[in-house]
């Protein structure tokens, strides 16, 4: 690829980013842009997140951020990461230039150094290795990542094997990034990948479990998993997931686009699980979950009941179409249950338990059990207006007190 410069993204006018790079001695050719944001503009991706790399040390950004009335947080201080707020509150990462000492895996000893090329060095891959010029756009290039980007590839800068080595969770990144980036895969990087899969089990589960999440939207995730079901990469931490995983999620990603939802990340995850609920609890624990996600994969895994509506009513609307999507295979019928989930106004249920003491009920467990057995009374004919729903009441309450009286 030819040498470019960065095109005029409205991102680099946000406010306050100019205004940062000029403290930082960007003219000076001290601060440069630096990673995603350098690459998905060259893509023409929708930029998130602004990074900078600074041959300025930790403390002399503070320094300078300081003089300049800048918010800094020392968010990553021994790593040399300060974070600038800018004045509408979003967070720039202002990273000193770095080269690791010492790696195990999973945390890196680093030192600071006013050289370019070396910072690069260090990153995982050649597209994550691109800078720019504030000022000028001048995009710096040490690794070949503007070739790989035309041509899609996602590869590691220098030996795999010891990329890997130095970090783990670069075996999850190659996957994720190829597929949001990739076209074909590069060989080396997957067989690298393949002959060191067993290291993900020495990282955490929080990483892996943010990594793979990650992983579960891009757009070539089906593809992407299918390769990494082919080459044993996730057998060590989620053996779980097979070809048949692969499979539902193939649907699953085919109905959200058809239904135009945003891929989620708790709904794939649960697709690529077998259907047992017992199971999406074990794995949301193994992948440290929170409490409210792993009952979401729980129920998206439990035996489906009913119809979109009912579903929406007792799941909530992500939990009904989660349900629906998981269990629905055929697309047309999967498409339209979506879509009227969307689109359905979720009613309240039009009575409480003090509509039943009112009828004469005695406060107590006769009135739970009622009151939800007048509920799926409701559900089942569609969600009536609050008329008749008391008229349910009433048959509810009057069947009760016949009861009663024989007993």
């Amino acid at each position: 690829m030819e040498r470019l410069t960065l095109p005029g993204a409205e991102w680099r006018a946000r406010a306050g980013l100019p205004e940062l790079c000029d403290v930082l001695g960007a003219a000076r050719g001290e601060t440069r842009y630096v990673g995603g944001s350098v690459r998905d503009t060259l893509l023409g991706i929708d930029v998130a997140d602004v990074d900078l790399a600074t041959r300025h040390a930790p403390e002399d950004v503070i320094d300078l951020l300081a003089r300049a009335r800048i918010k800094a947080v020392p968010t990553g201080l021994a790593h040399g990461t300060i974070t600038a707020v800018l004045a509408d509150g979003v967070p720039v990462e202002v990273t000193t230039l770095r080269r690791d000492t010492a790696t195990d895996g999973r945390h890196a000893t680093v030192a600071f150094t006013d050289d370019w090329r070396e910072d690069a060095a260090r990153r995982d891959f050649t597209i994550n290795a691109l800078y720019a010029d504030p000022a000028s756009g001048e995009i710096f290039d040490y690794f070949g990542g503007l070739d790989d980007l035309a041509a899609r590839r996602v590869r590691f800068i220098g030996d795999p094997l010891q990329r890997i080595a130095e970090d783990h969770l670069r075996i999850l990144r190659f996957f994720r990034f190829h597929a949001r980036f990739g076209d074909v895969p590069d060989a080396a990087g997957l067989d690298a990948c393949t002959q060191r899969a067993n290291d993900l089990m020495a990282l955490s589960r929080e990483r892996i479990s943010a990594e793979f999440l990650k992983l579960l939207v891009a757009p070539n995730a089906v593809a992407t998993l299918a390769l990494m079901v082919e080459r044993g990469i996730l057998l060590p931490v989620l053996p779980e997931i097979d070809e048949a995983g692969v499979g539902r999620l193939a649907r699953v990603a085919a109905v959200e686009a058809q239904a135009e939802l945003a891929p989620d990340p708790l709904r794939r995850l649960a697709a690529v699980l077998p259907r047992d609920p017992a199971l999406g609890e074990s794995v949301g624990a193994r992948l440290k979950l929170s409490n409210a996600q792993r009952k979401r994969i729980v129920a998206a895994l439990t035996d489906p009941t009913g119809s979109p509506h009912p579903l929406a009513y007792r799941l909530g609307r992500d939990g009904a179409l989660d349900r629906w999507l998981l269990t629905v295979e055929d697309a047309s019928h999967a498409v339209d249950g979506a879509r009227d989930i969307l689109a359905w106004p979720i009613p309240s249920f039009p009575l409480t338990g003090g509509a039943l003491v009112q009828r004469g009920v005695g406060k107590g467990p006769d009135v739970a059990r009622l009151l939800r057995q007048i509920e799926d009374r409701w559900v089942a004919e569609n969600f009536p207006d609050a008329a008749r729903a008391a008229a349910i009441a009433d048959e509810a309450v009057a069947q009760w007190r016949l009861s009663t009286s024989i007993a």
